[in-house]
C-alpha cells in the first residue's frame, strides 16, 4: 500500500482533510443543537490524524531531504482547513515526493550520516517503524488529552 514515500503521503492528506470534514460538521452539529459528544469524537480522531501527518511529514522531511522551510511549510498545513491537499500537489510537482524508499547505500555522501542508517534499517522493518510513529503519536496523543483542549473547556 505504502511502496513509495509519495503514496504515503497522499494517504495522510487526504486523510486530515477528511478529518477537518468531520470536525467541521461536528462543530456545526453542536451549533444547532446536536450533542457536544460529537465534537469530541470527532476532535479526537482529527487529534491523531493530524499528529500521524506531522510525524510522517517529518520522517519524509529527512527521507526526502528537504530544507527545514519545506518541511515547516508542509507541517504548518495541517493547521489550515484542507491546505493538505495542496500542499502534497505542490510536494509531488515540484518532486520532493519522487522516488522510492531509499533502502540500499548509495555513492551520496548523505548516505552516511548516523540518521540515513537509521532510517534504512527501519524501512526495512516496516512494521517497526509504523509501531514506533504509532506509539509517539499515542504519547503524544495522550499527553494533550491530559493538558486539554486549545482555550480550555
Amino acid at each position: 500500500m505504502f511502496r513509495s514515500p509519495a503514496r504515503l503521503f497522499r494517504v495522510l492528506a487526504i486523510a486530515e482533510a477528511i478529518t477537518w470534514t468531520l470536525l467541521i460538521s461536528a462543530l456545526i452539529a453542536r451549533a444547532v443543537g446536536q450533542p457536544a459528544v460529537l465534537v469530541t469524537i470527532a476532535g479526537g480522531v482529527h487529534g491523531f490524524v493530524f499528529l500521524a501527518y506531522g510525524a510522517t511529514a517529518v520522517l519524509l522531511a529527512f527521507h526526502q531531504r528537504w530544507h527545514a522551510g519545506v518541511a515547516a511549510l508542509t507541517i504548518a498545513s495541517a493547521i489550515v482547513p484542507y491546505a493538505t491537499i495542496p500542499a502534497e500537489i505542490w510536494l509531488h510537482r515540484s518532486g520532493r515526493l519522487a522516488g522510492q524508499w531509499r533502502l540500499t547505500e548509495t555513492d551520496d555522501p548523505r548516505d552516511r550520516i548516523w540518521y540515513d542508517r537509521t532510517m534504512r534499517w527501519f524501512l526495512h522493518r516496516p512494521w517497526v517503524l509504523a509501531l514506533l510513529i504509532l506509539a509517539a503519536v499515542a504519547v503524544i496523543f495522550s499527553i494533550l488529552l491530559i493538558v486539554g483542549p486549545p482555550g480550555g473547556r
